[in-house]
């Protein structure tokens, strides 16, 4: 369909008017006609007539008012405008502090149980030890009276008497604790008081002076300047130390100790000394802790020491108690 200008039809009521309805735009001037026009508006432009003016101005009323703004009244909306910033900010804080406290859920601060970590320091036990003596005689000591007691010896007893002109005459006595009491028999002679004989006088079979079948200056089998058996001074109760003709123990069975959860959450090591006594059938007994590690590791120390087992200490081929002190290692590989 080709382009087409509409003229509209003349009608009785618009007779003098001309219309015409152009749906293409013009068409652009030439080059050279644009040129020729631009030329002669900058050389001879047309002149027009003066722009008379009809209208007036007139006066209507400000609608935003008259405003005079002070140094006093903008110093007053400032102070103003920061009380009621505080205030909020105050009020926010104490509302937020009264729903936190009303939330909060009450804990009631207990002392933690630390018995477990605490280390056991083992008592003095003043029954440990034990002495004896003797000086080779053929006839077992007889049963009599205890000596002074001291804590430190110059004279060990006798029921006989070799030298009985000393240069310096010094009461016998032995080594016993003040803090340690004996039950003593009245007797006017000295012995044993376990003895079972009450005579003829002998210092008993034993060695190295005082009275009894042991050794060491004391009173009875043991060894040492104490009274009964065992060794070390005080009174003993049936258990030796290894020497002087005892023989050490010798383990059989020994399993290894636990950790306990924290020392392996810590890489906690170290070894824990524990006091015990083997007695004659090769079990452990009155574990005693020596030294400390803590960590609830001393509690798995004495329990796996409780199920040790060995081959029992001697005198003279047969078997007695005798205490040790034993490490028990605790090491993370």
């Amino acid at each position: 369909m080709t382009n087409q200008v509409l003229i509209p039809v003349q009608s009785a009521s618009y007779e003098s008017a001309n219309y015409e309805l152009n749906l293409l735009p013009p068409p652009e001037p030439s080059l050279w006609s644009s040129l020729k026009a631009n030329v002669k508006d900058a050389l001879f432009p047309e002149k027009l007539p003066p722009l008379q003016l009809t209208s007036r101005p007139v006066k209507v009323r400000s609608i935003w008012g008259d405003y005079r703004y002070t140094k006093r009244s903008t110093t007053m909306t400032m102070l103003i405008h920061s009380f009621a910033l505080a205030g909020l900010i105050v009020i926010s804080i104490i509302g937020h502090r009264v729903v936190k406290e009303a939330t909060r859920p009450t804990v009631d601060l207990v002392a933690p149980d630390i018995a477990a970590y605490q280390p056991v320091v083992a008592k003095p036990d003043n029954m440990g030890g034990g002495g004896g003596g003797g000086d080779r005689d053929k006839l077992q000591a007889p049963k009599g009276k205890l000596p002074k007691q001291t804590q430190d010896q110059i004279t060990p007893p006798a029921v006989v008497v070799r030298n009985d002109h000393p240069m310096l005459p010094v009461d016998p006595s032995i080594v016993v604790a003040p803090n340690v009491k004996i039950a003593d028999v009245k007797m006017p002679n000295l012995g044993v008081p376990t003895a079972s004989v009450a005579g003829p006088a002998s210092n008993g079979i034993g060695s190295g002076a005082g009275i009894g079948s042991g050794s060491g200056g004391g009173v009875g089998s043991g060894i040492g300047a104490g009274v009964g058996p065992g060794s070390g001074g005080n009174f003993g109760g049936g258990v030796y130390r290894v020497g002087g003709g005892v023989s050490a123990p010798r383990i059989l069975f020994q399993p290894d100790p636990e950790y306990t959860e924290e020392a392996r959450k810590a890489k906690y090591q170290g070894v824990v000394v524990l006091w015990l006594i083997v007695g004659p059938d090769g079990r452990t007994k009155d574990i005693k802790i020596s030294r400390s590690l803590g960590m609830g590791l001393d509690q798995k120390a004495v329990e796996a020491v409780k199920q040790w087992k060995f081959d029992p200490a001697k005198k003279d081929g047969v078997p007695v108690a005798v205490q040790l002190n034993v490490e028990v290692n605790f090491r993370l590989y």
